[in-house]
């Protein structure tokens, strides 16, 4: 790579990683495999960087190896692990409650892990990054039937979820 692509391709990390990693975090819920997928991302990026960089499309594409990554990551999980545990959300409360935001966060973040990963990929897609209907199908390879109807379930299942009984849950489309 050259200099001049090696300094675009740094400029783009430096704006998009965090993006990149909370997207990771809110699919997988753990700090570490969202570093280690945002890792794998930028690496799988780096490698077709030049040519990314010649068509277009370069965050639709770090969006996708991003999902890719997370999810990669939760099949190969042992099946003792849980999802979640860590805190981390950016949803609206008020500014000087700080124990309630972190218990907000705590709460939707073990209530996103509990979601079947197809659900939770959609539900994070969509209002956590605000994707289309149809940037959430292209990024995870399906149709847009899929994600709405995979959205509706999640939604239907947050909606349930007694820990978020006395959530509004219309920022998340409910």
């Amino acid at each position: 790579m050259d200099s001049e692509a090696e300094s675009e391709y740094t400029a783009f990390v430096t704006h998009h990683a965090n993006a990149m990693w909370r997207t990771a975090y809110l699919l997988c819920g753990d700090r570490r495999r969202a570093e280690d997928a945002t890792q794998e991302a930028l690496l799988r990026l780096y490698r077709r960087w030049p040519k990314l960089h010649r068509k277009g499309g370069i965050v639709t594409y770090a969006r996708k190896v991003v999902v890719s990554a997370t999810l990669d990551g939760l099949r190969r999980r042992s099946s003792s692990e849980v999802v979640g545990g860590d805190t981390y959300f950016t949803g609206e409360a008020d500014p000087t409650d700080h124990v309630g935001r972190v218990e907000r966060r705590l709460v939707i973040t073990q209530a996103l892990a509990e979601l079947p990963e197809r659900q939770r990929a959609c539900v994070v897609l969509r209002y956590f990054d605000d994707l289309s209907v149809e940037e959430t199908a292209d990024v995870l390879g399906c149709r847009p039937g899929t994600v709405k109807s995979q959205t509706l379930r999640a939604l239907d299942k947050l909606r349930l979820h007694p820990a978020l009984a006395d959530f509004d849950l219309a920022e998340l489309g409910g």
